[in-house]
């Protein structure tokens, strides 16, 4: 007998039934799914360990990110997918996923979303069935499901959008197949969104060069195949080696070879060579209020909310899409009303401010705020950084859905608390206390001894400003034989820190620069194999290490870095800013 049969909204359509796995917290498969086997590898979530495939999978939303389509189709073609998935909300980047693989390689499997009520209503069940829009949850396996087939939409099926000429002759094939395909694409998307028109875009940032397996460069070499070419001016994301010095870098070739070939198909595609995640440090950054299409969780996060450009939080795949046709779906962040904040978040009064308190906070903002647009406030006398706020806006696109926040009296369009809410109350207001973030503190320190093995920085890529302060941080000292330090950064700001002698002095100190790949793409033989901690002032790379590399954390500032580089130890000393905090705790526990 069935215990709960609800009514939600499908995404893509299909029937599928199995073990359910709930969890009420959103998950990043980039960094949270090994694409291979379908663990969750997480550490931090609450189905570390578990096995997706085969099983229908209940969380919220995806968070963290945009790489999660990517997973996904890897997932869907070798095997270990999920058998269907559930949403609270309609999930974009999951979603996208699920679309390429049926409009590309006939693969498929259901999506839904059932809304706040419909998904807490599956807490507790055991076996799920999923039929188009509807879910029927039983206590024991159900019996077998009668499979029937498919209906899938063609490429130009009519669309609820309304199209211009040149959009319809996309769709028809006039621009040639891959254009065709990626109209088609962005077509069902938008609808899935609630679009009812398309924009103009100016640039696009592509995330999809990461090779994630096999699908990926599939994926890739099918649209050159077709005969892709961007339509607009196109940068491309940090790919998976330091494409240049891979074998250099002792890269094993079956990893080398398609990553670096991976990257390849998409210049073949007329994109810039720039392989960078931070593309808000290239000369081509855009400016406020130009609409664009960038991918890559941290550069969306930076682009809406610190230069004010306008773009959503593209999924790997839908960016290329965009690129090859220019056009973009007219909704989210795109559209002013849809950038406003509608969550207030208060900051204590803290003294002694230091660069690990950017990345801590945003770390702990993401995972109040879910798919909610925040502004914070409390922090309009304090002067972060670009840097600081680079670092800030990453932690935060890690544990959050959201594609922006506002801080105000810092960034563009939070003059005032009041002007980012629209003039409007928010919907609920947050005040963080020193505790808590005390708490978000440990739970990015999850090393269990004071030794350091790697030093790993520049997760975003390193700016040239970053370059400045730790050759400066470094001086005449020379780090400890037994400790590695690595930077990732791009080619231009490596050429920019040569230029100006940044990185002599940190090569005399003994840093080792990697470019065109970032630190959530590297692990062995650049970390090691003999390390076992890591250390880094990166919350984005703190909470994804311990999954991808399996390596314990030690997170702290720049300062400390440097110091534990010098020493091969980690002091343990908490910054200034949460001592309070601490000592606090402990007259609280005699």
């Amino acid at each position: 007998m069935s215990e709960v049969s609800l009514n939600g909204r499908c995404l893509v359509a299909g029937s599928a039934q199995g073990a359910l796995l709930y969890a009420d917290v959103g998950l990043s498969f980039w960094g949270g799914v090994e694409p291979f086997t379908g663990e969750v590898i997480d550490r931090h979530h609450p189905l570390s360990g578990q096995l997706i495939s085969g099983r229908v999978l209940a969380i919220p939303s995806g968070r963290g990110s945009c790489t999660g389509s990517s997973v996904l189709l890897e997932l869907m073609l070798n095997g270990h997918a999920p058998a269907a998935l559930v949403f609270e909300r309609v999930e974009d980047i999951l979603t996208l996923g699920v679309l390429v693989a049926e409009q590309m390689f006939g693969h498929s499997i259901p999506v839904l979303s059932l809304g706040e009520a419909g998904f807490a209503a599956l807490r507790g069940v055991a076996f799920v069935r999923v039929e188009a829009d509807r879910v029927t949850g039983f206590n024991s396996p159900p019996p077998a499901l009668e499979r029937r087939p498919e209906n899938r939409p063609a490429i130009n099926a009519v669309s609820k959008i309304s199209l211009s000429e040149t959009d319809q002759g996309l769709l028809d094939g006039a621009y040639g197949k891959a254009a065709q395909v990626a109209m088609g694409i962005i077509l069902r998307m938008a609808e899935l969104q609630g679009a009812t028109e398309l924009l103009d875009i100016t640039q696009a940032h592509i995330d999809g060069c990461i090779y994630t397996g096999p699908a990926s460069l599939r994926f890739a070499r099918q649209l050159v195949e077709w005969g892709a070419k961007v339509r607009v001016p196109t940068t491309l994301n940090s790919i998976s080696v330091d494409k240049r010095r891979w074998r250099e870098l002792g890269i094993d070739t079956a990893l080398g070879e398609p990553a670096s070939q991976l990257g390849d198909a998409y210049m073949d595609m007329g994109a810039r060579v720039s392989f960078t995640c931070a593309p808000y440090l290239l000369d081509s950054a855009p400016e406020l209020g130009e609409q664009i299409v960038w991918a890559e969780s941290n550069a969306v996060v930076y682009a809406n909310s610190v230069i004010g450009a306008r773009t959503l939080k593209y999924p790997d795949y839908l960016d290329i899409c965009i690129a090859l046709t220019g056009r973009a779906p007219k909704i989210g962040c795109h559209l002013t009303q849809q950038r406003l904040a509608t969550l207030r978040i208060d900051v204590p009064e803290l003294d002694g401010l230091d660069d690990s308190f950017y990345p801590l906070l945003g770390y702990h903002v993401g995972l109040l705020c879910g798919a909610a647009i925040p502004v914070i406030c409390g922090l309009e006398h304090k002067g972060p950084t670009l840097d600081d706020l680079k670092s800030f806006g990453a932690a935060f696109a890690t544990t959050s859905a959201a594609p922006m926040f506002h801080m105000a009296g810092v960034t563009p369009e939070a003059t005032t608390a009041e002007l980012a809410l629209g003039g409007h109350a928010p919907d609920k207001t947050l005040r963080i206390g020193a505790a808590d973030l005390l708490h978000s503190w440990r739970e990015l320190n999850s090393a269990q001894t004071s030794d350091v093995d790697v030093i790993t920085l520049g997760n975003p890529h390193f700016s040239l400003s970053e370059c400045a302060t730790l050759a400066h941080l470094c001086g005449v000292q020379r780090k400890h034989n037994a400790v590695a330090i690595v930077v990732t950064c791009g080619r231009a700001t490596l050429d920019r820190a040569q230029q100006a002698g940044y990185v002599a002095t940190l090569e005399r100190f003994g840093v080792q620069f990697v470019t065109d790949t970032c630190w959530c793409m590297l692990g062995e033989p650049v970390i090691p194999p003999t390390a076992r901690t890591l250390m880094t002032n990166s919350g984005k790379y703190a909470h994804y290490a311990p999954g991808l590399v399996g390596r314990r954390v030690h997170f702290a500032s720049l300062v400390e870095c440097v110091e534990s580089a010098c020493t091969g130890l980690a002091s343990g000393r908490l910054p200034e800013w949460l001592r309070g905090a601490a000592h606090a705790e402990d007259s609280a526990h005699v």
